[in-house]
């Protein structure tokens, strides 16, 4: 005992931290494997896409000997039917999942407070306050951010099946769902530069993702990498003895 209160009092003295953690089941099973199968097939797009606007250099030897960039546009279309598929999916559970599942989806810009929080999030990401709010899903600028990049997903996924209806035909069904494509661009190739555009502006949201997370974890003191592991948002709130 007299050990225990000897430690108590170096523990007083060194003013070491203790953590109270609170922890709220947010992401549920299906929206973490979505999350997860979806980066998979956007990096294969990119990489792929990326590779069939500027194709390697051309191969000595015959041509029947090598089917590499067949290779790399098949890796491209199963990616995106995992993609497109992936999506109607996601779109399902927001029906049926809990309510966070559908927080993507329908971003509440009616809301003042929502608006206000929109405006503070951003202010705290360019570290122009100091104290940040904590929010049991997304936050304002990330509910916004994510709305954003579905409207992009489902840009690509239009785009991308149009393209493939070229080689499909006008009589199959890509056609048929996504031939309006060419009724907005006539010109396939204006079809093709705002499909590569869209593949960059997804890279960007990539690269801003994981900062605003590894960011949000460190100094907001709740996490956000590992919550899309486990599907628990913990909250840290640290005080001193």
């Amino acid at each position: 005992m007299a050990e225990l209160t000897k430690l108590q009092g170096a523990i007083d003295s060194q003013g070491e931290r203790a953590v109270s953690r609170q922890t709220v089941y947010v992401y549920e099973t299906a929206v973490r494997l979505w999350h997860w199968i979806n980066a998979l097939a956007i990096t294969v797009l990119g990489v792929t896409g990326y590779l069939i606007g500027s194709p390697l250099p051309s191969m000595p030897g015959e041509a029947s000997a090598y089917y590499v960039m067949g290779y790399i546009r098949f890796a491209h279309f199963s990616a995106g039917y995992v993609l497109a598929i992936g999506f109607l999916f996601r779109l399902y559970w927001a029906f049926v999942g809990n309510r966070y599942s559908k927080q993507i989806f329908v971003p509440p810009v009616w809301s003042k407070l929502w608006r206000w929080g929109l405006v503070y999030e951003l202010k705290w990401y360019l570290f122009l306050v100091k104290d940040p709010k904590k929010y049991i899903g997304h936050n304002p600028l990330g509910h916004a951010a994510m709305s954003s990049f579905v409207v992009v997903l489902i840009f690509m996924i239009c785009t991308g099946f149009a393209l493939y209806s070229q080689g499909t035909g006008n009589d199959s069904w890509q056609f048929a769902l996504f031939g309006w494509v060419f009724s907005i661009w006539p010109n396939a190739q204006d079809v093709h530069t705002w499909h590569h555009l869209g593949m960059w502006s997804i890279v960007i949201f990539a690269i801003i993702h994981v900062y605003a997370a590894i960011r949000e974890d460190i100094l907001s003191r709740q996490s956000t990498i590992s919550s899309i592991v486990s599907g628990e948002r913990v909250f840290r709130d640290d005080f001193r003895h």
